[in-house]
């Protein structure tokens, strides 16, 4: 046999296994939290889980918002629908700071510690997947709270920044991004630290590696075996 017919047959025999492995990948027969799943979701939702592990801030920005304990703010903020605004109305009714509504705007006014806390708290909820003490505190669906908490930080963090209170606007900023963000993102997914998966991390990363230069050098070697040469 020739060189050429050696890398031909090497090459086709390289892809046919690059596409069965490729088919096993997306066959439903990975380990999943309600059944079989294929590989992309199971390394999906592997990453996520370790993700969410590296992304609990909530107790160090409670921390820090005891600092803002008693600092009052006024400030009208423009929700995005008519419904939202009611409901983050009712919200910070809950929460005790007061809330007047007309139309997609809210005139908010209370203790921003106060508000921090309370956002905060219902995070934490949220980021342990446990919704329901969320949804029985205010009588709405526990994604629309935070939805809701998240819109109202982000506008409130305007209006302060307009007013020149910069060092007000700064911790709704900070909650949004580290607290607000992980918890409404994450809800529903187990979190895992990363060093107990390492092994498996290790395992993916180089498999992907090793996948993508099996698939490379049997081309390459195919189109050598046809006559064709590659190079720059």
């Amino acid at each position: 046999m020739s060189m050429q017919s050696k890398l031909k047959a090497r090459g086709i025999l390289m892809l046919i296994v690059f596409f069965v492995l490729l088919a096993v990948i997306f066959m439903p027969v990975f380990p999943g939290g309600k059944g079989k799943i294929n590989g992309l979701d199971y390394m999906d939702n592997l990453f996520n889980m370790i993700s969410k592990g590296s992304s609990y801030f909530i107790p160090k920005a409670m921390k820090d918002s005891d600092k803002f304990a008693g600092k009052m703010i006024d400030v009208k903020v423009a929700m995005k629908t008519d419904e939202q605004a009611g409901e983050t109305a009712k919200i910070m009714g809950v929460i005790g700071a007061q809330a007047a509504v007309s139309g997609k705007d809210v005139v908010i006014k209370g203790d921003m510690g106060l508000m921090l806390k309370a956002s905060l708290a219902d995070a934490d909820f949220m980021f342990k997947n446990d919704g329901k003490p969320v949804t029985d505190k205010y009588g709405i669906p526990e994604k629309n709270v935070m939805y809701a908490w998240h819109t109202v930080f982000g506008a409130i963090g305007k209006d302060l920044t307009k007013q020149e209170k910069f060092d007000e606007a700064k911790p709704f900023a900070n909650v949004q991004k580290k607290a607000l963000e992980p918890a409404y993102n994450y809800y529903g997914v187990d979190a895992k630290n990363w060093n107990e998966n390492l092994a498996l991390i290790i395992f993916a990363l180089a498999f992907y590696v090793f996948y993508t230069l099996w698939y490379g050098f049997g081309l390459m070697w195919l189109f050598e075996g046809m006559g064709l040469k590659i190079g720059h």
